[in-house]
C-alpha cells in the first residue's frame, strides 16, 4: 500500500472513530446559548472531550472525566467555542483570508473562472469559515495605451474588469488585483507594471473599479534598478491617496526591512511557494525566526497555500515542481501558515476541492491560531536538529492560554517532550489538540507526543498560571536594520545565523557599527525585581550598551572570548512591568559581541 493510501486509510478511521464516539449514548447536556456540550460513555475513546467543526457542539467522555470535573470542563470547552466562532468575525488588522488565482492557473485565467471560483467559495463553506478575499493574479492586462491607460486581455476579460468585480463583491467577498513595481509582469505582459502610471492606475484599481487588495511584484523593477524601499513606498503613497482602505501585499521574493511595515500590510519572505514538501520546509525555515517583524496589522507573508493538492493528481504543466503533497505535508503546512500569523490564500481549484482540504483550511481551532486580534507570530523556544518547538500567546498577553506546536521536519518519526516551564506555564495545564479537535486531558510538569515525519502537532495549553521568562532568545528578537535583500555582511546589518552550542542552536551576529543595527527584546515582562545577563562571543576587545526603556544607555565591556559563549552581567535590575531591552554599539572602530540570549533572574534567586 502506498504511504497516500496508507495516510487516506488513516484519516478514514479517525473520522470513523469520531463518528462512533458523537454516536455513542447519552442524554445528559449542557446547552449555553446556540452552544452544546453532550455527555456521553466511551471507555475506549482516548479524548476526553470531541468539537465539532461548527463550534457549536461538543462531546464530553464521562468515562474520561470524573463526575465532580465535568461542569468545569464544559465550561472551559464552551469558551473554547467561543474563541473558534471568533475567528469569524471580519477584521481588516488581522491576517488576510482568501484565494488566489496563481498557484493552479497562472495566467490561463477569464472572467467565468473567477466568478465560478468566487461563486463556490461563497457557498461550500470558505466564506463563512472567513475567506473572503478573491485575488485575481498576473494575466487580465495587456498593456497601457498612448494615453496611459490600463488595457484589459479581452481574450480573457472581454467585458473588461468592472462586472467581476461588482460580482465578487455582490457575493459579500472582496476582490483582489495585481501589478508590478516595474513596467512588466512576471507573467511577461510587457508594459502593464505601475512604472509612470502609478497615480493613474490606483485610481483605475481602487477608485473606478473597487478592488481591495493589490499584490506588487517587482520582476519589472529589476532592469532599471530600482531601490526598493523608495519604488514602494510611492506605490504606498498612490494606493493611499486614492481614499480607499486596501490591503498592499509587497511580493520581491525576500525580506527587504523592517520599513515594509511602514508601507504596507504584508509582505513576501521567500521565494514562490510549490507544491512539494523541499519547498514547504524550505519556507517555514526562513520564516522561523521573523517573529518579531510580525505584528496587529503587519505580517509576514509565507506565500500562497498549495492545499489541496496531492501527489499524483497535480495537473499543471507550468509548474513541473509541483509534484504534491501527503495529508499529513499538508496539515503540517496549514498548520504553521497559520501558527505564523501568515495570510491564508488558497490556491487549489475551488470548484472542486477535496473534501479532507476543505475540513483541514475550515477547522476554526487551528484557525484560531491565525484569526486572532493579538498579531503575534510565534517563535522557537527549543530547537533539536530538526525537530522544533514554537509558541505565542492566545486570548491576551501574558495570559495563561498559549498555542504551542511539536514541528519535525526531518524524515523519521520523531518523539517529542516538552516541560511546561519552557512555554512560561506552570501548574496544571489543560491541553487541546487543535488539529483533531479534541481536549486531551490535564496534566502537570510536562507532556509528551510522537510527530510523524513532516508532521507537526498543534495545540492549545491552558495553564492554572503564567511563569515570568527567564531566558529570551536573539534570534527572536527585533533587529532594526534586518533585511535579507543584500548580503548582511557586506551591508553590515545583523542576522541570525546557526552556532553549535548556542541554547537555541542560533546566535545573532553582526550587531553594531552604527547606532540604528541594534537588537532590541520587547515585551520583557516581570513579576519581581530582576537581573541581567547576556550570553555572547566576541573575536576582539569590544563593548554593547545596554538601554532599559528610556533610560540612559549602560557601556558594558566585553573581552575577546576567541568565538567561545561566555556569560556577561549587565549591571542592570529591572522592576516588575514589562520592559523594552535594547543592545546597541554606534561606534564603528569598536568590536560588538555576537549575542545568544538574555537571561533574566529574579534578585533574591541571585543571592
Amino acid at each position: 500500500m502506498s504511504k497516500g493510501n496508507t495516510e487516506m486509510k488513516r484519516l478514514a478511521l479517525l473520522v470513523a472513530a469520531s463518528a462512533a464516539f458523537l454516536a455513542l449514548g447519552g442524554v445528559e447536556e449542557i446547552r449555553q446559548g446556540d452552544k452544546t456540550v453532550r455527555f456521553v460513555d466511551c471507555p475506549k475513546c482516548p479524548m476526553r472531550v470531541r468539537l465539532s467543526p461548527n463550534a457549536k457542539d461538543a462531546t464530553l467522555n464521562k468515562a474520561l472525566v470524573a463526575e465532580s470535573d465535568r461542569a468545569a470542563l464544559a465550561q472551559r470547552i464552551f469558551r473554547l467555542m467561543d474563541v473558534a466562532a471568533d475567528t469569524k468575525r471580519p477584521n481588516p488588522k488581522r491576517p488576510l483570508m482568501g484565494w488566489s488565482s496563481w498557484n493552479t492557473f497562472g495566467l490561463d485565467i477569464s472572467d467565468s473562472l473567477i466568478l465560478d471560483t468566487a461563486k463556490a467559495m461563497a457557498t461550500n463553506g470558505l466564506k463563512d469559515a472567513g475567506y473572503r478575499y478573491v485575488n485575481i493574479d498576473d494575466g487580465f492586462f495587456d498593456g497601457h495605451d498612448e494615453k496611459g491607460n490600463l488595457k484589459w486581455n479581452l481574450k480573457r476579460f472581454p467585458k473588461g474588469m468592472r462586472g467581476v468585480v461588482d460580482g465578487i463583491h455582490a457575493l459579500g467577498l472582496k476582490a483582489g488585483t495585481y501589478s508590478d513595481a516595474g513596467a512588466n509582469t512576471c507573467g511577461g505582459s510587457r508594459g502593464s507594471g505601475l512604472y509612470g502610471h502609478d497615480a493613474a492606475d490606483c485610481r483605475l484599481h481602487f477608485t473606478e473599479l473597487g478592488f481591495d487588495f493589490i499584490k506588487v511584484d517587482n520582476c519589472g523593477g529589476w532592469q532599471f534598478g530600482f531601490d526598493e524601499r523608495r519604488r514602494y513606498t510611492e506605490i504606498s503613497q498612490a494606493i493611499r491617496a486614492t481614499g480607499r482602505p486596501v490591503h498592499f501585499n509587497i511580493c520581491n521574493g525576500q525580506f527587504l526591512g523592517t520599513w515594509m511595515a511602514d508601507v504596507a500590510e504584508s509582505w513576501r519572505t521567500t521565494g514562490d511557494i510549490r507544491a512539494n514538501w523541499k519547498s514547504l520546509k524550505g519556507i517555514i525555515a526562513e520564516n522561523l525566526y521573523l517573529s518579531a517583524y510580525a505584528r496587529v496589522g503587519r505580517y509576514n507573508d509565507m506565500d500562497m497555500l498549495q492545499v489541496g493538492r496531492y501527489v499524483g493528481q497535480i495537473r499543471n504543466a507550468y509548474a513541473k515542481e509541483d509534484t504534491g503533497l501527503t495529508l499529513e505535508e499538508e496539515a503540517t503546512h496549514f498548520g504553521m501558515w497559520c501558527l505564523l500569523s501568515s495570510p491564508l490564500l488558497i490556491g487549489c481549484d475551488l470548484r472542486n476541492m477535496p473534501a479532507t482540504t476543505l475540513e483541514l483550511v475550515t477547522n476554526p481551532y487551528l484557525l484560531s491560531m491565525n484569526q486572532n486580534d493579538l498579531g503575534l507570530q510565534a517563535s522557537v523556544v527549543r530547537r533539536d536538529g530538526e525537530t522544533y518547538v514554537l509558541a505565542k500567546d492566545a486570548d491576551r498577553k501574558f495570559g495563561t492560554a498559549r498555542f504551542v506546536a511539536f514541528y519535525n521536519a526531518t524524515d523519521e518519526q520523531r518523539d517529542f517532550s516538552l516541560d511546561f516551564a519552557a512555554v512560561d506555564l506552570g501548574g496544571r495545564v489543560e491541553i487541546l489538540d487543535l488539529g483533531e479537535r479534541a481536549d486531551i486531558g490535564a496534566f502537570t510538569g510536562a507532556f509528551k507526543a510522537t510527530v510523524p515525519p513532516h508532521g507537526a502537532r498543534f495545540y492549545r495549553l491552558d495553564a492554572e498560571r503564567r511563569l515570568d521568562r527567564t531566558l529570551y532568545e536573539a534570534e527572536a528578537a527585533y533587529l532594526s536594520d534586518y533585511q535579507e535583500l543584500r548580503d548582511a555582511r557586506k551591508a553590515g546589518t545583523a542576522f541570525p545565523d546557526q552556532m553549535a552550542g548556542a541554547s537555541g542552536g542560533v546566535i545573532v551576529r553582526g550587531l553594531g557599527g552604527r547606532g540604528s543595527n541594534d537588537l532590541v527584546w520587547r515585551d520583557v515582562k516581570v513579576t519581581a525585581a530582576s537581573s541581567l545577563s547576556l550570553v555572547c562571543a566576541a573575536e576582539a576587545d569590544g563593548f554593547l550598551q545596554v538601554c532599559v526603556d528610556f533610560d540612559a544607555p549602560k557601556k558594558v565591556p566585553v573581552k575577546a572570548t576567541g568565538g567561545a559563549l561566555v556569560t556577561v552581567e549587565l549591571g542592570v535590575t529591572l522592576t516588575p512591568g514589562i520592559h523594552t531591552v535594547r543592545l546597541f554599539n554606534a561606534h564603528a572602530d569598536s568590536c560588538t559581541p555576537d549575542v545568544d540570549c538574555l537571561k533574566v533572574v529574579r534578585a533574591r534567586e541571585a543571592r
